[in-house]
């Protein structure tokens, strides 16, 4: 079963070199252990995410000089909960993925939260 994901949540790209941290800033009212839950919008580079370490792509596109993540995220997440929304948007799940315009597919690796039932 998915998971909601929550604030604190650890991200990781197909083509980064490092783990990220999800922030939430879509919604501050559902909370599970005093913790945000995510939505599908919480997609922002910077505000929701911050870089990957470096990308892959773009250091072999550098002919092999480590270049930062510029994460381009073609966002939202998708596809999310199928049965929860929060503040009328739909919360993130564990399953739900994130691509990024550079190449890359970012994925929930630990969701910080509850089990979800989705039909």
């Amino acid at each position: 079963m998915p998971q909601v994901v929550c604030q604190g949540a650890m991200c990781s790209c197909t083509v980064g070199s490092a783990p990220a941290m999800l922030t939430v800033t879509s919604q501050q009212v559902a909370r599970v252990g005093g913790m945000a839950i995510a939505t599908v919008m919480d997609f922002a580079t910077g505000a929701n995410l911050p870089p990957f370490g470096t990308c892959q792509i773009l250091t072999a596109a550098a002919s092999g000089t480590p270049t930062p993540c510029a994460m381009v995220p073609a966002g939202p997440w998708q596809p999310g909960s199928m049965v929860k929304k929060i503040t009328g948007m739909t919360a993130l799940t564990d399953a739900s993925k994130l691509t990024c315009g550079v190449g890359g597919v970012i994925s929930i690796t630990n969701p910080a939260n509850i089990v979800l039932g989705t039909k």
